[in-house]
């Protein structure tokens, strides 16, 4: 019984970390930031093929939630 509760706490947490996620997303897109149009992100458009790669986005992104997430833990200490 304990572990199913554990594990609602982790799934509950996942979709609230999801949410505030979505939540950024969507406000960057509302006050104009250029997400997914950085310099570094790759859009291939051939005939009937479209090729989109956010490198630059992905890369910003993923520094961010690492310092986000490593302010968050040390705090937690």
């Amino acid at each position: 019984m304990n572990d199913l509760t554990t594990l609602g706490r982790w799934i509950i947490l996942a979709g609230m970390g999801v949410l505030i996620l979505g939540a950024f997303v969507w406000l960057a897109g509302k006050i104009g930031l250029p997400l997914g149009q950085l310099p570094g992100d790759i859009h291939v458009e051939r005939g009937g093929f479209s090729c989109f790669m956010p490198l630059a986005t992905s890369l910003l992104l993923s520094i961010l939630l690492t310092l986000l997430l490593n302010l968050i833990l040390q705090r937690m200490r």
